[in-house]
């Protein structure tokens, strides 16, 4: 299998077309001898993940939550304070939600490597485990 490397900048562009471009790209289906039950994506890096635009409401409006398991263990954060404390994580998750819900998608998602600056140290991954 013949992986490639591409490089998104994430500066000006809106959050949900930009991690559809990378969902495609790390599930190999903008290739042409696309499988669906073959993991056949690239390598995707992004970089300027600070500088992501979202529209309408969504800064104030949007809310993450994660459950512990444990009676009282919700916390939640809006899209403005994740931004602020780790914009990585955005546009990792909208990315994990747009990959496919089956066993492939951990190993798609440790193709994905996103930087907050202009600068990336992304070095080859294995994911032949």
């Amino acid at each position: 299998m013949n992986r490639q490397y591409h490089l998104f900048d994430a500066q000006g562009k809106v959050l949900g077309r930009l991690a559809t471009e990378i969902a495609k790209t790390l599930s190999g289906r903008n290739k042409v001898d696309y499988v669906p039950h073959i993991d056949g994506g690239d390598f995707v890096i992004v970089i300027n993940a600070g500088k992501i635009r979202v529209t309408g409401n969504k800064l104030e409006g949007k809310i993450y939550h994660k459950f512990s398991g444990y009676p009282g263990g919700i916390s939640s954060i809006s899209l403005k304070d994740l931004l602020a404390k780790d914009s990585g994580k955005v546009i990792q998750n909208a990315v994990y939600g747009m990959l496919p819900k089956n066993k492939l998608r951990d190993k798609m998602m440790l193709r994905l490597s996103v930087f907050d600056g202009s600068e990336h140290t992304a070095k080859h991954i294995d994911v032949t485990r």
